[in-house]
């Protein structure tokens, strides 16, 4: 698999948007690993903004060279600016739970993450929105579209990794492996089942199925089976591949080498999936 963030020659997308292209039907969806922040932007943000903490860590490195022929879809900005994987309209995903917005004021602890002053009014928010979160669904989109007229169909693999211990979000310890597919309504039954058994195969890894996270505005905007478009998230706890939940936040060797082939198992299954 060519590294995700290598563009191609065909590519017309903005330039946050990193694309490579791969002809079988499975696509990667790398929302939340960039750290790219506009320089206005950044100096808006206090203290624990420009931590960065909610970044999905070292995800595209984890994912790297897993499988061949796939493609990748990967914005470099930070969720900090936009949140491309919340409902463009504000609406909440887990209505009645906490959670954060299209363009986030707190950081997963509930913390404020802007300057006092400076958080993003609503005019702003439409305005990012419109500048990177459009943009980054649409190069989805895109990629989707030229995959099903090449095979019939289009799985998506929205990639994700979260802390195993937020209280402001969850109670307890998060599985290992979450599976989110809205509930079956983002892919077909047989590809959920398939992943399913592979975690629930895999030795020193638990997971769950439609957990606390079901998938987000990706998985629920572009799962759409009946059109030939199968979406999936996977939401790692973040213990399962670095060193430690705290900055500096690296990445363990040993932890990510007993994680990658069970998602190499993963990815290979849903590349090499067909429709009955």
């Amino acid at each position: 698999m060519t590294p995700p963030g290598t563009a191609t020659a065909a590519m017309t997308a903005p330039a946050f948007v990193e694309i490579s292209r791969g002809d079988s039907p499975l696509l990667l969806g790398l929302p939340h690993t960039g750290t790219d922040l506009p320089e206005d932007i950044a100096g808006r943000l206090n203290e624990t903004g420009r931590a960065l903490t909610d970044t999905d860590w070292h995800v595209h490195e984890l994912y790297a060279g897993l499988v061949e022929d796939v493609t990748t879809v990967r914005t470099r900005i930070h969720r900090y600016v936009v949140d491309v994987n919340r409902d463009p309209s504000g609406a909440s995903l887990y209505p009645g739970q906490n959670t954060t917005g299209v363009v986030p004021l707190t950081d997963f602890d509930g913390r404020p993450i802007w300057r006092p002053g400076c958080a993003p009014d609503a005019a702003e928010t439409a305005r990012r929105v419109a500048q990177w979160h459009a943009p980054y669904h649409a190069a989805l989109a895109a990629e989707l579209d030229r995959l099903r007229a090449r095979h019939g169909f289009a799985i998506l693999y929205d990639c994700h990794s979260i802390r195993s211990h937020i209280p402001f979000l969850f109670e307890g310890r998060l599985p290992d492996l979450n599976i989110g597919t809205n509930d079956g309504r983002s892919c077909h039954p047989d590809l959920a089942d398939a992943v399913a058994r592979i975690c629930a195969a895999a030795p020193g890894f638990s997971h769950v199925v439609n957990g606390r996270f079901k998938g987000g505005w990706t998985t629920r905007h572009h799962g759409a089976p009946e059109r030939g478009v199968h979406a999936i998230q996977m939401e790692l706890a973040q213990s399962t591949h670095l060193a430690a939940e705290a900055p500096p936040w690296r990445l363990d060797p040993a932890r990510a080498g007993r994680l990658r082939p069970v998602l190499a198992r993963i990815l290979t299954t849903l590349r090499d999936w067909r429709p009955r």
